[in-house]
């Protein structure tokens, strides 16, 4: 996790400065997922990083809402040569959920969250699937007992306690980002239709 230092507003943009334990490895220009969003560091300075997040990413996610002292969940680029754990996350996020219920599971947690949905944006494949994948806030998850707008996720102790998870209660904004896969067969699906 990253934590949030600073917060600069310039015309429609925000700069958002952070501090996490991997700040010294960084470079200009490198991409980092912030809450699930792909943002390029701009600049360094000491134990800091500064993104930018511009209006296209600030009306799809949850970036515009953080204050300073807000934990964010960050994952660097992947290596070509390492593991996939999880599922394909671009860092493109579709948009944002609002959480609905958090249920303690007895060692683990539960949380539903529910999204706009309409015909055409499942048509664009922005829907979830049971046993399906989706990303909450960069986080890579396995949805439970779908509907047409809602799902949930069980989150483990481990990613509980290192994620932002830990701060999500009911009423939170969260970014979610739908399963590639899916968005492809969707828009195979038109073009083969149309």
């Amino acid at each position: 996790m990253a934590r949030v230092v600073a917060i600069e507003h310039e015309q429609d943009n925000v700069h958002l400065t952070l501090t996490c334990p991997f700040v010294e490895e960084l470079s200009i220009d490198q991409s980092i997922a912030h809450n699930g969003v792909c943002l390029t560091v701009v600049r360094l300075e000491g134990e800091t990083y500064t993104v930018t997040a511009m209006r296209e990413t600030l009306e799809r996610s949850n970036l515009g809402l953080l204050k300073v002292g807000d934990e964010v969940n960050v994952e660097r680029s992947m290596l070509m040569n390492g593991r996939l754990d999880g599922h394909i996350v671009q860092g493109h996020v579709d948009q944002t959920a609002v959480c609905i219920a958090v249920e303690d599971q007895q060692g683990s947690h539960q949380y539903t969250f529910k999204y706009e949905s309409s015909k055409e944006m499942v048509k664009h494949g922005y829907f979830t699937v049971d046993k399906g994948s989706v990303t909450v806030n960069g986080v890579s998850l396995t949805v439970c007992r779908p509907t047409e707008d809602t799902f949930q996720v069980c989150i483990i102790p481990y990613t509980f306690d290192n994620t932002n998870f830990h701060a999500i209660k009911e009423g939170t904004v969260v970014n979610i980002e739908f399963d590639i896969i899916g968005k492809y067969i969707a828009r195979m699906h038109e073009i083969q239709n149309q």
